[in-house]
């Protein structure tokens, strides 16, 4: 039986293909009362595909042939389009790439946050006391 490699090429491409779908880039849009928000996505895709022939000591020749595919996708940004707002004023761009401002600003947020809340929460159960002495105070 001889196996043509075209064939699981042709279902992979198909796949992909389907993958590459511009609604897999653009996602769907989030409807806010003053605003639109689009995400934007960024997508990579690897491909490959083989064939092998070799010999069984009782069947004869054998063949085999295998494609296959993988994806990945990251948010890249949001688009804001601002309701009321005509022009470019009405739509703002913020990135959300591993290298955009908005994202290294997350990232050092993560790495202090712990500190601010040991800061902020002594000082919020002070203020917690206080009101309920107050409240006790009045009744």
């Amino acid at each position: 039986m001889i196996m043509k490699i075209e064939e699981p090429i042709k279902t992979t491409v198909e796949e992909i293909r389907k993958l590459m779908d511009i609604e897999n880039f653009i996602g769907e849009p989030i409807e806010l009362e003053d605003k639109l928000l689009v995400p934007v996505m960024k997508m990579g895709v690897g491909f490959g595909a083989g064939m092998g022939k070799g010999e069984a000591a009782e069947e004869g020749e054998l063949m085999g042939s295998g494609s296959g595919a993988a994806a990945g996708g990251e948010p890249m940004a949001l688009v804001v389009i601002f309701k009321g707002i005509s022009g470019p004023e009405g739509v703002k761009v913020l990135d959300l790439s591993s290298t955009g401002v908005l994202s290294k600003a997350i990232d050092e947020l993560g790495v202090y946050l712990p500190e601010i809340l040991k800061e902020i929460q002594p000082k919020r159960k002070q203020k917690k006391e206080s009101a309920s002495k107050k409240d006790e105070n009045e009744e």
